[in-house]
């Protein structure tokens, strides 16, 4: 019996779910102009406003919109997330494929750099290039990848040495393919599940440690993140500001994390041929 996993996958209710959520921080993050009439930099006038008409979530310390800024803060945790995932799934693509299909002393060298940065403690380093360099965006997506392509490295290694002695790749090697060939046309479409899946978990720890460390107060001044959003409300959580500042961001926050682990799941039940077929004996 044939199983889709794609079919299965929009049949799986937490799947869905997943995918619901993450389709309500996509609509914020696209239409935050629309769905607000202030920048998140903006200066309203009112400070500690209460929620209004004008203002859904009040206003902040700074006099500036709440729903703007979450508004926009979902876009940078999006954008993040999403290059993150790009860099470092390509990065664990390239060196975990052409280690496995070339071997000898270039993979014993990016085995053991794999061995090196799994047992750095990222966060660390993080905070340190920050103490050094200005945090920017961009840094933090390079030093992100940096430390989450080793683990997606090693498993598409092993699994590429499974694949490259199937039969339609030692085929292709006896009709004259070179290894170039062979990774593209035949290996990297057999990896495509794995490879998604590589890429929901590096999105989802790349939204945790940008907010956490916009928490941590490592990040661009000038940027707007739901963890700074966060670090800023729990200054003043005498007052009864914390109800429309720090819950709301700390629910769009769960949300998206929440989101991609049950987009996560649904993808490990469909890509498992073991609990495939566990689910359709039980349909059956």
């Amino acid at each position: 019996m044939h199983i889709n996993p794609f079919r299965d996958l929009i049949h799986d209710p937490m799947a869905l779910s997943g995918l619901s959520m993450l389709a309500l921080i996509g609509f914020m993050a696209i239409f935050a102009p629309v769905l607000s009439d202030y920048s998140p930099y903006d200066y309203t006038g009112q400070i500690f406003s209460p929620p209004s008409a004008h203002h859904p979530l009040g206003t902040d310390s700074m006099g500036q919109d709440i729903w703007s800024r979450l508004l926009y803060g979902a876009r940078t945790s999006l954008f993040v997330a999403f290059a993150v995932a790009i860099l470092s799934s390509a990065l664990s693509l390239f060196i975990g494929a052409t280690s496995a299909l070339l071997g000898g002393i270039y993979e014993r060298f990016w085995m053991r750099i794999v061995d090196a940065m799994i047992s750095i403690p990222s966060i660390i380093v993080m905070i340190l290039v920050a103490a050094y360099l200005r945090p920017s965006i961009l840094l933090l997506i390079i030093l992100m990848s940096l430390f989450s392509w080793p683990g997606g490295a090693r498993i598409v290694r092993s699994q590429v040495l499974s694949l490259k002695e199937r039969m339609h790749v030692s085929a292709a090697r006896t009709f004259g393919a070179d290894w170039k060939h062979v990774l593209v046309n035949h290996i990297t479409p057999d990896l495509a599940p794995i490879i998604i899946a590589m890429m929901i978990q590096d999105a989802r720890r790349a939204v945790f440690m940008e907010a956490g460390l916009a928490f941590l107060g490592v990040s661009d001044p000038m940027m707007v993140s739901w963890g700074k959003m966060m670090q800023q409300a729990l200054a003043f959580t005498y007052l009864n500001v914390w109800e429309w500042w720090l819950v709301p961001t700390g629910l769009a926050l769960s949300l998206t994390l929440v989101g991609l682990s049950f987009l996560g799941f649904g993808l490990e039940a469909a890509m498992d041929p073991r609990l495939q077929k566990y689910k359709h004996r039980r349909a059956d």
